[in-house]
């Protein structure tokens, strides 16, 4: 069980437990959790955590492995017209390295299109940014750093591990 002022990631969204309360209604206990993103937003979610939607923060160690294994993840090849799909079905794994593949993807994609004149496409830079923000979030937490701060040290770190 959760303690309060505990953070946890519900669904993608990191969150800090603001308090556990019992409901008469149906005799059992919620969290009440606040987004970090947005703090006056508050959801209640089971105790008995029925569906697996809410889960720890990782391991200093596990952003570490994460983060080393950035170099590893291959940007999804297949560029066809449903690659949104993709995006999506990636979002929804809750695998910190399918955060990054959309990542390197994206940025990927977007680089290319500049190179060549073009505009970047709306599309890929939704999804990177909603792949950041998922990803650096708890890295953010775990790290003890700012969300700025948690970026520029991912990218400085994988500057070093690809020289």
């Amino acid at each position: 069980m959760f303690k309060e002022n505990e953070y946890v990631v519900y669904k993608r969204d990191v969150c800090k437990v603001k308090g556990i309360r019992h409901s008469s209604r149906n005799d059992q206990e919620y969290y009440t959790l606040a987004p970090i993103i947005d703090d006056s937003l508050t959801i209640s979610v089971p105790t008995e955590n029925l569906n697996n939607c809410i889960r720890p923060l990782i391991s200093l160690e596990e952003v570490e492995r994460i983060i080393n294994d950035i170099p590893n993840v291959e940007a999804i090849t297949d560029q066809h017209r449903m690659i949104e799909n993709e995006y999506k079905r990636l979002l929804n794994t809750g695998d910190h390295l399918d955060l990054i593949k959309i990542i390197k993807t994206t940025y990927l994609r977007n680089n290319e299109r500049e190179e060549a004149g073009k505009k970047t496409t709306e599309k890929d830079s939704i999804y990177h940014k909603m792949a950041e923000k998922i990803l650096y979030y708890e890295f953010a937490l775990v790290l003890n750093m700012s969300y700025d701060e948690t970026k520029e040290y991912v990218v400085n770190k994988v500057k070093e591990l690809i020289k």
